[in-house]
């Protein structure tokens, strides 16, 4: 279900207010895409991510993310029923724990 005529500017304006939309390659930035749109965006970008890449591109983009917001990480490891422990950051995020708990 890969609608390769999807853009960057079909996403919302604020998920990439640091980089020039116009030069922002979906396949060749696709990670940078997963993760903003999952961590930040509307569930009109959840949509378009779901339309433009497979659920295994947003699972493997997830899993690799040094940090990301854990509510992501547990709707992505619900979604494609993968195991918690399998996802980078939430490895690295057990090993160091904060002092506060928090």
């Amino acid at each position: 279900m890969n609608d390769k005529n999807i853009s960057s500017k079909d996403f919302s304006p604020h998920l990439f207010w640091d980089v020039d939309v116009e030069t922002l390659d979906l396949e060749k930035h696709k990670a940078y895409v997963i993760r903003r749109a999952m961590e930040y965006g509307k569930i009109k970008d959840w949509n378009l991510l779901k339309t433009r890449y497979s659920m295994d591109e947003i699972k493997d983009a997830i899993i690799s993310a040094r940090s990301i917001d854990p509510k992501v990480i547990s709707f992505v490891a619900l979604l494609t029923n993968t195991p918690l422990n399998s996802f980078r950051c939430y490895t690295n995020q057990q090993s160091n724990p904060s002092f506060y708990g928090y």
